[in-house]
């Protein structure tokens, strides 16, 4: 695998970082969007990109405040497409455009809607490859549901890009020098989220649903991830706080369980943490892979020659990982070669 190299006209992690939302021409892969009745009578969304009718299908997990249009969801999938791969990009709840129909939203260690949707896909295709692919919050969530599920896991191969893997040490960190520029607009957006949802569930006349979300209470003066969530992830998941929270969702203390080749691509500069994050060998799975670069941002490994030919150095390696391990000639240690731990989970250092 050549590894990351960042080009001389894109240095730094907040430039690799602010790239793709700001300045990437985007992709505009023709979608079909279908819809999916959850269990608790709500829905969510996820976007198809088919260009043929066979292939293996990739799942893809956007970060937070992101969605199924995303630049980095959208070029990874005409990525994806070009090696012969389908997918589908699942927006998480509220995330599609309109806002669901309950209280609960998302956050970073809901595992649920996933664990749903590769259920309903694995009744229509049987014998269909399923692979996963998962940014920043998508990542945190893939990680802890396949070290969850363990061998239960009905996917072939992983990636996950980006991951606040100890949530706690991210939220501190998004409190210190340029990274509150990240945390100010995130926490803006999910408050926008929050009333948008509020607004329509008035409108459904779900006024069961909606009274949930007036207890939370006025959220504009909050400041800091810790605040937000003790207060709405808390409020509304039953959390007794923003560190009960942070240790039951950070998915490094669920990689041991791991039990699919799994592929964990990190740069080291990321501004929305620092390498503290990271976990030791002894917290991995033999089948978990560190791919640790000295640069790339957050979500970013944008390369190339020159600013007016960007290259995306994630959607080369990911699709030629996924057909890697796919391929009966590459040898790769068996899931079945291994003990299902159920959910065992390390200890949080």
């Amino acid at each position: 695998m050549k590894h990351f190299i960042p080009p001389w006209w894109l240095p730094g992690r907040h430039l690799q970082t602010l790239w793709q939302p700001l300045f990437r021409d985007r992709p505009v892969p023709a979608t079909r969007r279908e819809r999916l009745l959850t269990p608790d009578r709500d829905f969510i969304d996820m976007d198809w990109f088919e260009p043929s009718s066979e292939g293996p299908l990739v799942v893809l997990l956007h970060g937070l405040s992101g969605s199924s249009k995303s630049p980095y969801i959208r070029g990874m999938q005409v990525a994806l497409a070009a090696k012969g791969f389908r997918t589908v990009a699942l927006n998480f709840r509220g995330c599609s455009g309109e806002p669901n129909h309950t209280a609960l939203g998302y956050h970073s260690g809901e595992t649920s809607d996933l664990s749903f949707l590769i259920q309903q896909l694995r009744r229509r295709e049987p014998q269909t490859p399923f692979l996963a692919i998962g940014y920043s919050l998508g990542g945190n969530v893939l990680l802890k549901w396949l070290g969850e599920t363990g061998t239960g896991a009905d996917i072939e191969v992983a990636v996950a890009v980006s991951v606040p893997l100890r949530l706690d040490l991210c939220a501190t960190h998004l409190d210190q020098g340029w990274s509150r520029v990240y945390r100010n607009r995130l926490l803006q957006e999910l408050k926008e989220y929050v009333a948008s949802k509020l607004a329509r569930l008035e409108v459904l006349g779900l006024e069961e649903e909606a009274q949930k979300l007036r207890a939370l209470g006025d959220l504009r003066p909050i400041k800091t991830f810790w605040d937000y969530d003790a207060r709405v992830v808390g409020g509304l998941y039953g959390f007794e706080s923003a560190q009960a929270y942070y240790d039951a969702s950070s998915s490094r203390r669920y990689l041991l369980g791991i039990r699919r080749p799994t592929r964990i691509v990190h740069a080291l500069d990321d501004p929305f943490m620092t390498p503290e994050v990271l976990p030791e060998d002894h917290e991995l799975s033999p089948l978990v892979e560190m791919v640790l670069s000295d640069s790339g941002g957050h979500v970013g490994f944008v390369d190339g020659g020159f600013p007016w030919s960007p290259g995306y150095w994630l959607e080369r390696m990911v699709p030629d990982y996924f057909r890697r391990v796919l391929s009966p000639s590459t040898p790769t240690l068996a899931p079945q070669s291994l003990p299902d731990p159920g959910v065992h989970q390390s200890p949080l250092v």
